[in-house]
């Protein structure tokens, strides 16, 4: 008996394809979250998992404070495995947004002097640890470059091929809006 929801009937795999850009004006990030960001992500689900368990034995046992402490624990667990996938870099028709685990900062087009990929000394996995390996710059206009994308981090450690491509769609996108005419706001 073939069961062909649990095979992967493609002729193409699917982790090299970009995702399709329907509407620019949404923020979209022009990659796919990493294996190591979404294995970090899952891990800390499962043990907000274990953490939601034990609340509910403490809620049972009557000790309403603990249950309580415990739930709010779970809730910053699960807030934090979220942002943990939110991270990357987003792009739209008005501009670019770094989002960081604790900031998120955003750049309009108009505002950045230049996207370009250099070879550069870079942190693997977000960690102090430096090694030599290529990232994506955003130059803001009368600022100091800093780093997007680097082939090391949780996106794309081991997949050099999809930080080129990852880099090639935000410079792709910097080309096509950097020089566009300013859009009025929609009503």
């Amino acid at each position: 008996m073939p069961l062909p929801f649990l095979t992967a009937d493609r002729a193409f795999d699917t982790d090299d394809i970009a995702l399709p850009f329907d509407d620019h004006d949404q923020w979209r990030r022009p990659y796919r979250p990493g294996p190591w960001r979404v294995g970090i992500a899952a891990l800390a689900l499962l043990l907000a998992s274990f953490v939601l368990l034990a609340a509910v034995v403490i809620a049972a046992a009557g000790a309403t404070g603990g249950a309580l402490l415990t739930f709010g624990v779970a809730a910053l667990v699960i807030a934090a495995a979220l942002r943990t996938l939110r991270m990357g870099v987003w792009v739209s028709r008005a501009g670019l947004r770094h989002v960081s685990f604790f900031s998120t900062r955003t750049t309009s087009w108009r505002q950045t002097g230049a996207v370009r990929t250099a070879q550069q000394p870079v942190r693997w996995l977000g960690l102090p640890r430096t090694v030599q390996g290529q990232a994506l710059i955003l130059v803001r206009n009368g600022g100091a470059p800093a780093a997007l994308l680097t082939d090391h981090n949780a996106d794309f450690l081991s997949r050099v091929e999809a930080f080129d491509r990852a880099a090639d769609t935000v410079e792709a996108w910097y080309a096509e809006y950097a020089t566009a005419p300013a859009l009025a706001p929609a009503r």
